[in-house]
């Protein structure tokens, strides 16, 4: 009996241990991200093309079949290319978090359902300095 409560009392102590730890995981992501993705998803409910080149880093690289988007007028002309015909971006946006790379934490992605429903759609981003930016659209089942 006594070997079960010590087993329960260790079990809970190392459980309480890992709380704070994953806690304190989740402060030191970088603010900046969530302050950036706010304005960005805004943007872009809102059709904003000029705050979308602006928060976009030329060229966008592109899914396969469909050529680089290098300049805010290209920006402009293809917005539908960049935000529907892959996915609903709007729709996507208005749910989606940022999941930040492990490898490269200046690098997060926003994943979305493509038009069949699928999870294959993502739109990346990248801190360059200082500032995070547009850079590429992938569907990845392609």
């Amino acid at each position: 009996m006594r070997i079960k409560i010590t087993v329960v009392l260790l079990a809970l102590a190392f459980a309480t241990n890992l709380a704070p730890a994953s806690r304190a995981n989740v402060q030191q992501t970088d603010p900046s991200i969530q302050t950036f993705w706010a304005k960005f998803k805004l943007a872009v409910s809102k059709g904003d093309k000029e705050s979308i080149a602006a928060m976009s880093q030329f060229p966008i690289e592109m899914p396969y079949g469909f050529p680089a988007i290098k300049t805010k007028a290209q920006l402009i002309k293809r917005y539908r290319e960049l935000f529907s015909v892959q996915a609903n971006a709007v729709k996507c946006f208005a749910t989606a978090a940022p999941m930040v790379d492990e490898q490269n934490k200046n690098q997060f992605t926003i994943g979305c359902k493509d038009h069949g429903g699928m999870d294959n759609v993502q739109y990346g981003f990248a801190k360059k300095r200082g500032v995070w930016k547009l850079i590429f659209l992938d569907n990845i089942a392609e």
